[in-house]
């Protein structure tokens, strides 16, 4: 398999080979790392410090798990233990996913219909930053990345029964939020 040959050649400090294999990564890891963080700015940050774990490990990577679940491990590492340094820092602001405006817009929308979008997606975006942080990472990696039970409980190191527990207490607690911020949410049963 290809991946594998550049597993090993990235082992040996082949950088073009480190890149490439990275490279067919990046973007979901960006995505983990942009849900989990909650703005742009730090999920760059969190992306670059996950890539440069990920390099100087990569000579002990075992196969043990697929390289993706491997990766996806050391990016949420990565971003839990940014979440973790940012409760001990003050005033950090969550907006800048806000102020991004990264959501596509649909060409056959209105402006109202573009507003109300934006607005609701704000809100659960919101609601799910609100959660803990070990719900938010397993209810971000099934609900919005699509990863697997199996694939999860490798990433977090935990079992899958742990995964679904987290994932189910996540929902529920992201349904509570929601039904308490109707005027948010209720604009789309209009």
């Amino acid at each position: 398999m290809e991946e594998n040959r550049l597993i090993q050649r990235a082992a040996q400090g082949d950088a073009e080979a480190f890149n490439a294999l990275l490279g067919a990564h990046e973007r979901r890891m960006y995505a983990v790392a942009l849900r989990m963080c909650g703005n742009p700015e730090d999920a760059q940050d969190c992306l670059q410090e996950a890539m440069l774990r990920v390099y100087r490990a990569i000579g002990g990577f075992k196969a043990q798990s697929s390289f993706s679940t491997w990766v996806y491990r050391i990016t949420m590492n990565t971003c839990l233990d940014e979440l973790r340094r940012r409760k001990s820092r003050p005033g950090t602001s969550l907006d800048g996913l806000l102020d991004a405006g990264w959501a596509p817009v649909d060409a056959g929308e209105s402006p109202e219909q573009h507003a109300l979008r934006g607005e609701t997606r704000a809100g659960l975006e919101a609601c799910i930053r609100e959660l803990p942080d070990d719900m938010r990472a397993a209810l971000v990696l099934r609900d919005i990345q699509g990863l697997s039970y199996d694939e999860i409980a490798e990433a977090l190191n935990v079992n899958v029964g742990t995964v679904k527990s987290r994932i189910s207490r996540a929902r529920e607690r992201l349904r509570e939020k929601i039904s308490a911020r109707p005027e948010l949410f209720d604009k789309w049963n209009v």
